[in-house]
């Protein structure tokens, strides 16, 4: 586990942006080709806009994401498959993009990502402690690579306060999210967590045991975690006094 700690955000997506060119290009210069498994909401806005600035030949690059909502448009604004478009697949030349798009589209792209490992896997934390939408308790022993889950209220609260939603009972239910064995098989995972919001999901994933009830917390079993926090997020785990 490499945790590296930025003053604030914008510092923290450079970082993580470049970090993340870095492992790509690597991966470029050995395979010819990289696979990419990209996250979403606001604790990814500043790394992806920087990520899409680096010299990396994206033309190489198969972006794969991790979760989308059951029931909403993609045109909704809540979208994941929206964001990613609008903040990454739209700016940059990929060699292929697999988008989630309803229950129907996960066979194909868990044939896809099957495949070959992911190269570089951007996987962000929930203020619940969750990764992608396995909220707690999350379950560890799947094999499948997505799975319908049903979303608990603090991570549907979430969604709110960050504004994808205006109340509560607009947010799905339900949505499909990467399962956690599919995440973990990634050669590279790379965590942008900021904001003080975070900061008890990153206490609890660094101080916990592995538990299904703090789902982060499994990445500390990871070979190459690296978690990138701002002084916000990091403010439990870390006395910058």
């Amino acid at each position: 586990m490499n945790i590296n700690i930025s003053k604030n955000k914008e510092e923290l997506g450079k970082r993580a942006a470049r970090f993340t060119a870095i492992c790509l290009n690597d991966a470029i210069s050995k395979n010819g080709e990289a696979r990419l498994l990209l996250s979403t909401g606001q604790s990814q806005f500043e790394t992806l806009k920087h990520l899409v600035k680096e010299d990396v030949d994206f033309s190489k690059v198969t972006m794969f994401h991790l979760d989308e909502y059951i029931g909403i448009d993609s045109t909704h604004k809540a979208s994941f498959k929206k964001y990613l478009t609008d903040r990454f697949s739209s700016l940059v030349s990929l060699k292929e993009s697999y988008l989630i798009d309803g229950i129907e589209s996960i066979k194909i792209i868990s044939e896809k990502f099957n495949e070959k490992d992911i190269d570089v896997a951007l996987i962000g934390i929930g203020e619940n402690c969750h990764i992608a939408f396995n909220d707690p308790p999350a379950d560890f022993n799947t094999n499948d690579v997505f799975k319908i889950v049903t979303l608990d209220e603090k991570c549907r609260l979430q969604q709110v306060r960050e504004g994808w939603f205006s109340a509560l009972e607009e947010v799905p239910k339900q949505a499909i999210s990467m399962s956690v064995k599919a995440i973990m098989r990634s050669r590279i995972i790379i965590s942008a967590v900021p904001n003080s919001v975070k900061s008890d999901a990153v206490y609890h994933a660094l101080n916990e045991s592995v538990s299904a009830n703090y789902p982060a917390s499994v990445l500390k079993r990871h070979s190459n975690w690296n978690l990138f926090l701002d002084e916000a997020s990091a403010s439990k785990v870390v006395n910058f006094n």
